[in-house]
């Protein structure tokens, strides 16, 4: 029986837009998922508290956005779980779906950012990470401290139809077509 691979791409989704939904399908396309599971979060410990719209009104504009493909699932599992750190929330998908496949999906900008993160090397050894190309944090992210300590471990692009099958840690880097799409754009535009 084949296993089933999910990827999860979490965030605030404050608030989700096309650029998500544009990563989502390739990662389904490139890393031959099943799923992507879009993880809104209650709140990000790493993010203000001010100028987020409140989760209903995140949790409905994401599920306007990704209601084009019925492999992108919006969910408010970190809600349910009351878990407010990503690798707190995989260890409880992991222990839950121990025969599902997950796969951390994430753009740039975060893994310039992830050594802020709570037990961020632990994340790289509980699942495979898909890096999507995110303008102007190319240099930083492939330069930074999560790339290098993991640089072993990076899987070149052409074989990420099998990161989900990898054994942890793996990492592929996609240098992508990007998409114009960011919430800061669209909170900025949503003030004027």
């Amino acid at each position: 029986m084949a296993r089933l691979k999910i990827g999860l791409l979490g965030g605030s989704f404050n608030p989700a837009h096309e650029g998500h939904r544009h990563i989502s399908l390739l990662a389904l396309k490139q890393l031959r998922l099943d799923q992507v599971w879009w993880l809104v979060s209650p709140q990000n410990p790493l993010k203000p508290t001010v100028g987020m719209a409140p989760f209903g009104e995140r949790m409905a504009m994401a599920a306007e956005v990704a209601a084009a493909d019925d492999r992108i699932l919006v969910t408010d599992l970190e809600h349910r779980l009351g878990t407010r750190f990503a690798v707190d929330t995989l260890e409880i998908l992991i222990k839950e779906q121990p025969s599902t496949r997950f796969v951390w999906i994430m753009g740039a900008d975060i893994l310039a950012e992830f050594p802020r993160w709570k037990n961020w090397r632990a994340r790289f050894d509980m699942v495979s990470i898909a890096v999507f190309d995110r303008a102007p944090y190319s240099m930083k992210a492939r330069a930074g401290e999560a790339a290098r300590c993991f640089a072993s471990k990076r899987t070149a692009t052409r074989h990420a139809r099998k990161l989900a099958d990898r054994q942890p840690p793996a990492w592929t880097y996609f240098s992508i077509p990007l998409h114009s799409a960011t919430a800061t754009k669209l909170r900025a535009a949503q003030i004027q």
